[in-house]
């Protein structure tokens, strides 16, 4: 079975590791499509990350458009898959955005059976040409995966009819993000983690607001950069707690579990807008990997991913927040539970070995339709 997947995702190493778990399946031969970078819009740009040979093919292949998340499409994947003749193609995108409408018509000349991913989880109607866009995936694919419930409920509201999953787009190693050996929780050794874009929606000036009203010996480190930066250092100095705040920039995937370690909680304060809503998180995840607790707001899918491996406050409620990071940290029994519970809930739902597995299923049956199928 011959299987392309078509994802800007997997220029990142860590991402990879579920195509690696996929490729290992026997009977898979395995093609990984990625630009060479992706521009994130208020972020940092993110180049393919190079790491040991796979035991599959990756190729880069250009990117027209790069950075507009609905518009950017590949101008060469058509040729590739006909270079290729895969018997399935996993289209990693939205089911309207222009490349996965090229992606798609590209699969379907070849006689692919394919699939698509849809993340959006804020209900919406798409003007042209996007609402075509939709209607081509939904006419065109054998099966739809989706990031969440709220995605999957879209996809039906939108009139998608067909075999419909739901699953995160990558898990995680859990030999590389592994716990540390545990640390006592003094009053100097309370560290809280922020591991993202520095943009309003996701709520660090809630969590900076929070650290006004924690202990002086509560400590924040932030990673990441973006639009907001500057604004968050201006508002930090305004309520005193500047000092008391470790600014990183954005870090590798593989420098990621080590900085995850050095966090007593991760935080996630994502606040939805009226265009946005969090649809995943997956730092939290990788933070609970290592048996870091993780605490995030009520936004978007973010309570079904922590699940008892962490607690959520109300978004947008910073004396919550406050409140609800002293009941996971202070108490050293309660912390070591949360730490024990975060890393059990990866090892049964989050795993790359088990996401692959579960994708690798949904192959087989596109490439049996296919075959079964009129050509």
């Amino acid at each position: 079975m011959k299987v392309v997947i078509l994802s800007k995702a997997l220029h990142s190493i860590a991402y990879r590791r579920k195509t690696d778990a996929i490729a290992a399946h026997r009977g898979v031969t395995l093609t990984v499509v990625v630009p060479p970078s992706w521009r994130e819009p208020r972020a940092a740009e993110q180049h393919y990350e190079s790491g040991p040979t796979p035991k599959y093919t990756v190729i880069q292949t250009p990117i027209q458009w790069n950075g507009r998340h609905h518009l950017h499409w590949y101008p060469q994947f058509a040729a590739l898959l006909r270079d290729i003749n895969p018997d399935v193609v996993h289209v990693d995108e939205e089911s309207f955005n222009l490349a996965t409408y090229m992606a798609l018509r590209a699969a379907k000349a070849v006689g692919a059976a394919s699939c698509f991913y849809n993340y959006a989880n804020i209900e919406r109607t798409y003007p042209p040409p996007f609402g075509w866009f939709e209607r081509y995936a939904f006419r065109t694919a054998a099966h739809a995966i989706a990031c969440s419930h709220e995605a999957a409920e879209i996809l039906r509201q939108h009139g998608y009819a067909g075999p419909l999953s739901i699953l995160p787009q990558t898990g995680v190693d859990p030999d590389l993000y592994s716990p540390a050996a545990p640390v006592d929780t003094t009053n100097d050794s309370i560290m809280l983690g922020y591991v993202g874009r520095l943009v309003p929606e996701k709520g660090i000036a809630d969590l900076i607001q929070a650290l006004v009203l924690l202990p002086a010996y509560y400590q924040l480190t932030l990673v990441g950069a973006g639009a907001d930066e500057q604004r968050l250092r201006q508002f930090a100095e305004t309520v005193g707690v500047s000092t008391r705040i470790h600014w990183h920039s954005p870090i590798t995937t593989a420098q990621m579990p080590a900085m995850m370690r050095t966090f007593t909680a991760l935080v996630l304060p994502s606040r939805t807008t009226a265009n946005w809503k969090e649809q995943f998180g997956r730092v939290l995840i990788e933070a609970m990997a290592c048996g870091i607790p993780a605490i995030g707001s009520d936004s978007g899918e973010i309570p079904h991913v922590i699940g008892d491996g962490g607690a959520t406050f109300p978004e947008g409620d910073s004396t919550a927040l406050a409140a609800v990071i002293q009941t996971v940290c202070r108490d050293p029994a309660r912390l070591a539970h949360l730490r024990s519970a975060a890393r059990q809930r990866i090892l049964t739902h989050y795993t790359q070995t088990a996401l692959a597995d579960q994708y690798v299923a949904i192959y087989q049956q596109l490439a049996a339709s296919r075959t079964t199928s009129p050509q």
